[in-house]
């Protein structure tokens, strides 16, 4: 592809963000799905660009009001972005087979005035701060409210993009085999400092190019979500479900935990999800994972197999604020009534879920949120009408799980970028009575 052909792609895939309501990382798939001429070193310049776009829309489209554009959206965007980044494209980049039009006459004036106050710098003092972090304002409340006068800094860290964390697969490797494996191929990987099975990466590889990734030494995993799966404690001979199992992400680590010994079922209620993990569990060599599509919290199953996991992890669907590093589009595609309904859903859940667990079992709810709402508000709920659980603090288990000290000081885990180099993360045990 062409320069101009690259931008250009890259303008489409920003345009089919902004008006599908699917995640941008699926959008961009599809798009160069439907386009197999779009070599890898291509799709890897226009994903650079798209992303680069989306972690800066709150303060690109700053500027675009500051110099009283009137030009909005994703073109305005990455044109608003190359100038302030020094380029000022010429005819050549619109240019020549699959080239976008050349700007307007309103968007070289655009771009004449961001070049012009910006001055290659993207912030200004000018800026409030949620553009200056990147969030929406109607949130800015509820964050204040949680990170105080650490705010700037907290959003700040939200704004950056994640490093690629992977797990070690303990079914097949050992984390010094895994970077020797992993060093044979010319990636360098350095063991994380929170999970015991974590490997970061300094820059993003193709995973399913290596043969370590191919034979299922590591997955694809945030150190945060693995410190989630080691927390449930599922134990070689256990009976464990995974409630909201999704593509199995969690599922993987469980299952190593378990050593493929005992009873792991996998649960969701979308058969496309549950189809999805099959693959990757072939590859990781686990054997003990049942998979189960449920209709929801009043499944019959739930009910015919109450009270019989020793362990049941609730991952539970959330606004994933905790995750915008990696989905930089997902904090503008939220609002308050999405937040109500996932909170009425996280509650339902977690009342169905709790069914499942023995006398005596744990119960673990999990989030990758930051709002108190779906994580704290939501435990302390659960236990104002469960008086058969209590809460575990996490500081009681993490050394024996974890063989580590405790990185927070409980009773409930929370995990930010800033703090803790990983996606933000919510984590509560809640350990049922045992029969009397």
């Amino acid at each position: 592809m062409t320069p101009a052909a690259r931008l250009a792609a890259a303008i489409q895939v920003l345009e089919a963000i902004e008006i599908e309501r699917r995640p941008a990382d699926q959008v961009a798939a599809a798009y160069f799905k439907g386009r197999r001429y779009i070599g890898a070193k291509d799709r890897r310049a226009v994903a650079e660009t798209v992303w680069r776009v989306a972690r800066r829309r709150a303060r690109l489209d700053w500027w675009l009001e500051h110099v009283a554009s009137t030009v909005r959206g994703p073109r305005a965007r990455v044109l608003a972005d190359l100038v302030i980044a020094g380029c000022r494209p010429g005819t050549d980049m619109f240019e020549g087979v699959h080239a976008s039009l050349p700007p307007d006459i309103e968007e070289r004036q655009m771009m004449d005035r961001v070049a012009d106050q910006a001055r290659g710098d993207l912030f200004h003092r000018d800026m409030p701060d949620w553009v200056r972090g990147e969030y929406p304002p109607w949130l800015r409340e509820r964050l204040a409210a949680l990170f105080g006068a650490d705010l700037p800094r907290q959003m700040g860290a939200m704004r950056d993009e994640a490093p690629p964390d992977l797990r070690v697969n303990a079914l097949k490797a050992t984390r010094d085999e895994a970077v020797a494996a992993l060093a044979k191929e010319g990636i360098a990987a350095r063991p994380t400092v929170l999970s015991p099975l974590g490997l970061r990466l300094d820059r993003r590889v193709a995973l399913s190019a290596l043969d370590s990734y191919r034979q299922g030494l590591v997955e694809v995993q945030d150190e945060g979500s693995q410190v989630v799966a080691l927390l449930v404690g599922a134990a070689p001979g256990t009976a464990v479900v995974d409630y909201c199992a999704g593509a199995g992400g969690k599922t993987l680590a469980l299952a190593a935990g378990m050593a493929n010994r005992g009873r792991l079922v996998a649960c969701d209620v979308a058969e496309w999800r549950v189809d999805k993990a099959g693959p990757r569990l072939r590859r990781a060599g686990v054997q003990n994972v049942t998979r189960r599509v449920i209709s929801g919290e009043s499944d019959k199953w739930i009910k015919r197999n109450a009270g019989g996991f020793d362990r049941v992890l609730v991952d539970a669907p959330c606004s994933g604020t905790g995750t915008w590093r990696r989905n930089p589009d997902a904090k503008w595609q939220t609002d308050e009534t999405t937040i109500a309904e996932l909170v009425a859903r996280q509650k339902a859940i977690l009342a169905s879920a709790a069914r499942l667990v023995k006398p005596g079992g744990r119960l673990v709810y999990a989030t990758c949120s930051l709002l108190p709402e779906e994580n704290e508000d939501r435990v302390e709920d659960f236990l104002a009408t469960h008086g058969q659980f209590r809460t575990v603090p996490v500081t009681e288990v993490w050394p024996d799980l974890l063989g580590t000290s405790c990185p927070v000081a409980g009773p409930y885990l929370r995990l930010t970028p800033l703090e803790h180099g990983t996606d933000g993360f919510f984590a509560a045990i809640l350990e049922r009575a045992p029969s009397s």
